[in-house]
Formats: C-alpha cells, sequence, structure tokens
C-alpha cells in the first residue's frame, strides 16, 4: 500500500510535466503533419482479386471442367459395387481433381501465360486478363458442349444465337456444357452399370432356384463383382475410358 500511494503522486507529476511541455513542441515543430499514402496500392489490389478469385475456384473448377464427368462416372462405379462409402469420398474426389488437370492442362496452360502470368506481373489490368483467360476456356467448352443444348439456353433467356464462336457469353455456355457432361457421365455410367446389373440378377435366380430366399443377393454377388473387377482391371479401363472421351 505504501508503494502504490508513493507512486500515484510521481505518476501524476510525470503527466502533467508532458501536457504542459505539449505545446512548447508543437511550437518549434515546422513540419506539418501528413499521413503518407500506401504505396503499392496497385499491388494490394492486384493481391485482393486474387484472393477473391481463390474463393471462386471450386465453382470455376466444378462449371468449366472436365470434373463434372469424372467424379459423376467414379461415383456410379462405386455404386455398381453396392458399396456407397467404398472408396470414400475423398479418394475419389483426390482422383478426380488429378485426372482433371491431367485432361485440362492444355487449357490450364494456355489461361496461365496469357492472363494469369501477364495480370500479376502488372503487365495487363483485370477486364484483359479475364478476357484472355475466358478465350482457352470458352474453346474447350465449346469443344465438348452440343449445338443443342447451347440453342437451348439461348431460347430460355429469348437471346439470339451469336453468329461466332467469339460470341458466345460464358455465363449461358457454362450451363449447357455441364448438361452435355451430365449426360456423358450418365451414358458412361450406364455401359459401366450393366455387367453389375447381370451378375445381381444370375446370382438372384440361383440362391433362388436353391431355395435360398433368406440370403441377401449382395452377400454373394458382392465378392464376385469385386473379383471380376479387379481381373478385367476396371479401373485402369474406365480411367482410359474417361481420357478417351475428352480426345
Amino acid at each position: 500500500m505504501r508503494r502504490r500511494s508513493a507512486f500515484l503522486p510521481r505518476l501524476c507529476i510525470a503527466a502533467i510535466a508532458a501536457l504542459a511541455a505539449a505545446p512548447a513542441l508543437a511550437a518549434h515543430s515546422t513540419a506539418p503533419f501528413t499521413i503518407a499514402p500506401a504505396a503499392g496500392t496497385t499491388e494490394a489490389v492486384r493481391i485482393a482479386i486474387v484472393l477473391a478469385l481463390l474463393a471462386v475456384i471450386p465453382a470455376i473448377l466444378i462449371s468449366t471442367t472436365s470434373f463434372i464427368r469424372i467424379v459423376v462416372v467414379l461415383a456410379m462405379v462405386r455404386h455398381a459395387f453396392g458399396m456407397p462409402q467404398t472408396p470414400p469420398n475423398a479418394v475419389l474426389t483426390s482422383l478426380a481433381i488429378f485426372m482433371t488437370a491431367f485432361v485440362m492442362a492444355p487449357t490450364l496452360t494456355q489461361l496461365n501465360e496469357g492472363a494469369l502470368q501477364p495480370f500479376l506481373g502488372g503487365e495487363a489490368e483485370i477486364g484483359e486478363a479475364m478476357e484472355s483467360g475466358a478465350a482457352p476456356l470458352r474453346d474447350f467448352m465449346l469443344a465438348h458442349t452440343r449445338p443443342s443444348d447451347l440453342e437451348m439456353v439461348y431460347r430460355i433467356s429469348n437471346t439470339p444465337l451469336p453468329e461466332t464462336p467469339a460470341e458466345v457469353e460464358l455465363f449461358k455456355l457454362t450451363p449447357a456444357f455441364m448438361l452435355n457432361e451430365l449426360r456423358v457421365a450418365f451414358t458412361i455410367g450406364f455401359v459401366i452399370l450393366l455387367p453389375f446389373l447381370l451378375i445381381d440378377l444370375v446370382v438372384a435366380s440361383i440362391l433362388l432356384s436353391l431355395g435360398m430366399m433368406m440370403v441377401p443377393p449382395t452377400t454373394i454377388s458382392l465378392p464376385i463383382k469385386v473379383l471380376m473387377f479387379v481381373l478385367i482391371d476396371g479401373w485402369s479401363l474406365v480411367m482410359e475410358g474417361l481420357l478417351g472421351s475428352f480426345a
């Protein structure tokens, strides 16, 4: 208590002395008080735009690349076995991402060289970079979009069809591309499902003829389907078929 009572008067005296010296310091100071503008504003804006784009990259990856077709087919293969949780979602998604990167490598290279690097280097504005980056994606999506799907989207939006591919809007091309990817993915999945359905029917018929009606057919058919898929190297065939569908 004595130390605290002795410290408080000293603190008050020091504060009063500082307040008394402030006008004298202000009188001797001749330089005006100004705030310097932040350096590198353009670089800061550029970084902010890149960070904002990172937030929408998952949506762009799903809607404008080959990711839809690949992940849907892989999910249908998993359900064909009768094992909805094997392989896990993380495994299928990772495989789909790497296969998407393999398929989209030429397009992503053009986008990086023509749009991303000039924008990061300050050689192009955001508008120029977006126009340059949209061209490779537009070419890829137009190559894998049916004209009927594109016509349907423009008809729904009450907009006349463009005369040249360069005039196609990405906001109208993207849904048409996604519809085509879903159609192709379900077509491939149907072809994959047929052999597994045949095995299920044969196993169910055999069990019924043997009078083993209480035995679930999936208990017998699941090991047979897995063995058949391993013997024919099914994953390699599926990957080869998926990659070949983008040729």
